[in-house]
């Protein structure tokens, strides 16, 4: 993400422009005579000489004026055309005063037509210019740094701005901001971090809102460090702050890294509820969420309409899943729906299993049996003996005495030791006793049930 070249030179046009601009903006007055480099101002820079001010002579400064013309009509081939001619001749710009202008123009005509090569060259032959004024020499390094960073020419850009911030006595947290970020490039992470840290600190000590970016990188440089609670501390900044679907995403994933369940169900919740989740994973995800916190409910249903919405897909094991979910909810006719059309897709027994058991929870004892039935018949049921209980516990309430015997034999032949045995033995022993009884009170003549299977 932050690797990018194309990321890095949009981050550094928002700079560059007001830089180029201004080059440009200092000749919207040009006069026939001489004029002035630009109006007195108190000194910006350390340790600089006073030293008698330079101005641009009447035949220069009328062959810049028609340029400018041109510029503001944004013809940048024919200003590059006007501007060599000018270079070209010994007579019109001739001061090394003069000569720093007509590159400074260059520069940004070079920039304008996207050569960023051709607008380093222009602006590093203004910082070697033995007519560039210091403070312009100056404010050159920074846009040339940019240029750097925008070409990732990182060592460059670093070098530049290093002496810009050295020379200057203001620097801005942008600049900090920037230099941070060639740092990062050059693997310079700690100096990085540092930088950031500086100017995101002093932003917010002036109450001030930090820059998006620096605190994105800040975030990643902690997340290297596996830091990850400093990490989650900036990332719920930014979804405060600048809310992107993508902090929150990632805010989540964190909050899972930490172990906090319940804060990873919010933030995934957030961005689900805004249609934000469009993979299986995620919605599955979410669903999952949902049926370790208890709320199988809620699970159930962004399940079911994510397979609605086919970004879950209609596989058993999903929809094994889903009727698992609407049973936990008490919503039994809904998970056998689910787990009827899982076990289509599905040649194991194990689904008729789940079946059966649900159906003798609703009280439907001869499709109980018939599910039960179906799973012994498929096999690779995970609990054989619980699939052969339910069997005998449908036989035993439509009064199938005998066959329920038999189940529960089964089921106890199949028990894998003491503790699974012992259900079965009681089971055996309780329908045997039961259908005794009413084969005995029939013998007698009165009316007892019988078998309906």
């Amino acid at each position: 993400m932050l690797k990018s070249i194309t990321t890095i030179a949009l981050f550094t046009v928002a700079f560059l422009a007001p830089v180029m601009v201004s080059s440009i903006a200092s000749y919207s007055d040009l006069g026939a005579s001489a004029f002035a480099e630009e109006e007195k101002k108190e000194p910006k820079f350390k340790n600089v000489k006073t030293r008698k001010r330079q101005s641009v002579g009447a035949k220069c400064g009328k062959s810049l004026e028609k340029i400018q013309v041109v510029l503001e009509e944004e013809d940048w081939t024919k200003s590059m055309e006007m501007l060599e001619g000018i270079e070209a001749s010994s007579k019109t710009c001739k001061s090394a005063y003069e000569q720093t202008q007509v590159w400074k123009f260059k520069g940004y005509v070079y920039y304008s037509l996207d050569d960023f090569e051709g607008s380093i060259r222009s602006y590093k032959q203004v910082i070697n210019g033995e007519g560039t004024p210091e403070d312009l020499r100056l404010d050159t390094r920074y846009t040339l740094a940019q240029l750097y960073t925008a070409e990732g020419r990182y060592a460059d850009a670093a070098e530049q701005l290093e002496i810009w911030i050295e020379e200057s006595t203001i620097v801005s947290n942008a600049a900090r901001g920037l230099l941070a970020q060639i740092y990062y490039q050059l693997e310079r992470k700690d100096d990085a971090l540092a930088l950031l840290e500086l100017a995101i600190d002093d932003v917010e000590s002036k109450g001030k809102l930090p820059k998006e970016r620096w605190w994105s990188l800040q975030r990643v440089l902690y997340y290297e460090k596996n830091e990850y609670n400093k990490v989650i501390d900036i990332l719920e900044k930014l979804v405060k702050h600048y809310p992107k679907w993508t902090f929150w995403k990632q805010l989540g994933g964190m909050y899972a890294e930490q172990e906090r369940p319940l804060d990873q169900l919010v933030a995934s919740d957030v961005v689900y509820m805004n249609g934000k989740y469009d993979k299986e994973s995620q919605v599955l995800g979410l669903g999952y969420m949902y049926l370790a916190a208890e709320v199988p409910y809620k699970a159930a249903q962004i399940i079911a309409k994510g397979i609605d919405d086919e970004i879950i897909e209609r596989t058993a094991k999903n929809l094994e899943v889903l009727g698992t979910a609407w049973y936990q909810a008490k919503e039994l006719n809904l998970a056998l729906s689910a787990l009827d059309q899982a076990s289509q897709l599905s040649e194991s027994g194990e689904l008729q299993f789940r079946m059966a058991g649900v159906y003798l929870d609703l009280g439907q004892d001869k499709q109980a049996y018939q599910a039960a039935l179906k799973a012994a018949e498929k096999g690779s049921v995970k609990r054989p003996s619980s699939n052969y209980l339910i069997m005998g516990n449908a036989l035993v309430n439509m009064h199938c005495y005998k066959d329920a015997v038999g189940a529960f034999q089964k089921a106890l032949k199949v028990a894998e030791d003491e503790k699974e045995k012992r259900f079965p033995k009681q089971w055996i022993k309780y329908a045997d006793v039961e259908g005794t009884r009413l084969g005995k009170l029939r013998d007698l003549g009165a009316e007892v049930p019988s078998c309906r299977k």
